[in-house]
């Protein structure tokens, strides 16, 4: 079974192509997650690092990444690993190794993906937060729990 699960931040913001073909072209989208790594000392200590996974992307995933994921953006990637080689220019062989996305999805809401500069030096960008709470939800008005399909 051939199959990754990951969480971090787009270390930029997806580079999307489109393929020349036919009547419909595919898009393909490329971006990098830093994926926090702990190692443990033989002093006690803990240092924080990261991985860096690439990542592509095909089709209606692809236009999701492009249209809302951005530099700094926390997100959870389902797919698998994907290994190729190619040969470079000076006649070396390079070998390749990637995430191909099945599916992403948010981690946090816009809010916290704006403020988390902080800790791990990325930026989520300026995006506002809809209508409603700070948090990024809704908020529901008292007295509407009557009109609700479910309790």
């Amino acid at each position: 079974m051939n199959k990754v699960i990951l969480m971090g931040r787009l270390t930029r913001d997806p580079e999307v192509r489109y393929s020349q073909g036919g009547e419909s072209s595919l898009a393909i989208a490329r971006y990098s997650l830093a994926v926090d790594r702990r190692q443990s000392r033989n002093n006690g200590g803990d240092e924080q690092t990261a991985d860096f996974i690439n990542c592509v992307a095909f089709g209606r995933t692809a236009e999701f990444a492009e249209k809302y994921l951005h530099k700094g953006t926390k997100i959870a990637v389902t797919g698998r690993i994907q290994t190729g080689s190619y040969t470079n220019k000076d006649g070396q062989r390079v070998y390749t190794t990637e995430v191909v996305v099945e599916e992403h999805e948010f981690c946090e809401s816009r809010n916290a993906s704006s403020n988390s500069s902080g800790n791990d030096g990325f930026s989520g960008g300026s995006q506002q937060a809809p209508m409603g709470a700070a948090d990024g939800f809704m908020n529901i008005p008292d007295g509407i729990d009557e009109e609700l399909p479910f309790n």
